[in-house]
């Protein structure tokens, strides 16, 4: 699968959830989920490896935030133009 990419979920103009997707070999599936911060979930694997993490607070979220997590996960961290999208929504 190609690199991590951001899909935003809308509803009458505004995000509702967002997912990063992280990333994976083919059509991977979350097998565990583990909440990682307020807002924040990150879905695992069979083998344990994060796949994506789950934005269920949109308004709520920052680049700092994620960033931790991501870090946490021993993945790059996210440049802001990448959480654009989300931010600007």
């Amino acid at each position: 699968m190609r690199g991590r990419y951001l899909e935003v979920t809308f509803r009458k103009g505004r995000p509702v959830a967002a997912y990063l997707y992280l990333p994976r070999r083919g059509a991977e599936h979350a097998a565990r989920v583990s909440k990682a911060s307020p807002g924040l979930l990150i879905d695992f694997n069979l083998d344990g490896k994060p796949i994506g993490i789950e934005i269920t607070a949109p308004g709520r979220v920052s680049l700092p935030a994620l960033n931790r997590v991501l870090t946490r996960l021993r993945q790059p961290r996210l440049r802001a133009e990448e959480l654009a999208p989300l931010l600007a929504a």
